[in-house]
């Protein structure tokens, strides 16, 4: 195999931890690798390829289980595009769910700081909420508007109606 490389070139080909590729092998994302006469792993080009797919999925924060899925589809030339579409569109919303419930942990984390005197007193308002669990409720700051989660969004205005 003139092309072969060994797991630690594989590795640095790919920028995947050879951990990491065994790990992709014992799960099936690579089919069972050629092996030398000692038994150490041996990768040809369509590993690499299959490496470098892999790698490109989970930078774009696919699962394991999502990438199965993708590599077969990318594998199969009668696949339909659609199934294709319908995964990545499945991918998005679950992206903008993670991303939402960041926005809401950053919420929560700047109230908290904010309520955080941050001087030589040991009160702590932050280590409290923690160690209570108890919700923290968050006045809206002065020339913010509110977003659909009741958080304020910079850039808008408060409307006072009273």
């Amino acid at each position: 195999m003139e092309d072969a490389m060994n797991i630690g070139q594989a590795a640095r080909a790919t920028g995947i931890s050879a951990k990491m590729i065994r790990y992709y092998e014992d799960n099936g994302l690579i089919g069972p690798v050629a092996r030398t006469a000692s038994g150490y792993r041996v990768y040809g080009p369509r590993d690499i390829h299959a490496l470098g797919f892999i790698k490109r999925s989970r930078d774009m924060g696919f699962s394991v289980e999502r990438i199965a899925g993708l590599l077969q589809l990318w594998r199969d030339r009668s696949r339909h595009s659609a199934d294709v579409k319908r995964m990545a569109l499945e991918h998005v919303a679950v992206l903008q769910q993670r991303i939402a419930e960041l926005q809401d942990m950053v919420g929560t984390v700047q109230a908290l700081a904010d309520c955080c005197a941050g001087d030589e007193r040991p009160d702590c308002p932050i280590l409290s909420d923690i160690a209570t669990g108890a919700p923290l409720h968050r006045p809206a700051a002065k020339g913010v508007a509110q977003g659909k989660r009741g958080r304020m969004r910079a850039g808008q205005k408060r409307v006072n109606n009273d």
